[in-house]
């Protein structure tokens, strides 16, 4: 009986001593990060709220964590303490598992390396051919602002005529691409957050191609939301 008593202790004091495991798991370092505090944010209605801290000591790796149901857009904050005003964050696209984030101090965002999320592979490449479009963006400012061989007034209508023409293939870009991808959560977010202002009837096409899984997701609920309230705006 005494045998038993001491296992059931010591499988409790076990369990204590062992921190429970979230539904989404981050580790990862800081190279070149002596001393700092890294804290794991997200919007929380329309607030930036920190969810989770770690305070990092001498390039030792990190682990953060979040009960998360469905996949969304995180931000890993680091707060530097050593004198240094560098703050700056990392955006990713968080899911259920273990996710891992390796970076550089000096280059903080840009030398980010992110593994574990499916969405976040979806969500890179998305953001690259976005700066594609930023680039040609501009060259047209910048065509605009060297070409002498044109008038004032003819220069200004191309500019014109081209943003445009240039708005309009990065909007069907971000709706193909999310049409393209509408099993995963990325859909539902780019079509909340990037090309609210198309015609609805193409946002009503994006969202009747979305699984179930997607529309029951955070950004598949709000976007449906969205939906309805076009609709409703539309019958006054």
């Amino acid at each position: 009986m005494k045998t038993v008593f001491s296992l059931l202790l010591l499988s409790l004091l076990i369990s204590c001593g062992t921190p429970s495991k979230k539904a989404m798991n981050i580790t990862g370092t800081i190279d070149g990060l002596r001393k700092g505090t890294l804290y794991l944010q997200k919007f929380l209605d329309t607030t930036l709220v920190s969810i989770d801290s770690f305070t990092v000591q001498k390039d030792k790796p990190f682990s953060l964590g979040d009960d998360i149901d469905y996949p969304q857009i995180y931000y890993l904050y680091l707060d530097k303490e050593d004198g240094d005003t560098l703050n700056d964050r990392i955006t990713f696209f968080g899911e259920k598992g273990d996710i891992t984030i390796n970076s550089l101090l000096k280059t903080f965002e840009s030398s980010a390396q992110i593994s574990g999320s499916e969405n976040h592979v979806l969500w890179e490449d998305y953001q690259a051919m976005l700066r594609r479009f930023n680039a040609k963006s501009l060259d047209l400012v910048k065509n605009y602002l060297e070409e002498d061989s044109l008038s004032l007034d003819v220069r200004e209508a191309k500019f014109d005529k081209d943003s445009k023409n240039l708005l309009k293939r990065r909007y069907l870009f971000a709706l193909n691409y999310a049409t393209n991808n509408a099993d995963k959560e990325i859909a539902a977010y780019i079509g909340l957050y990037e090309i609210s202002n198309v015609n609805p009837k193409l946002l009503d096409t994006l969202y009747s191609k979305m699984s179930e899984n997607v529309k029951n997701s955070t950004y598949g609920v709000e976007f449906n939301k969205f939906l309805s309230s076009l609709k409703e705006d539309k019958k006054e």
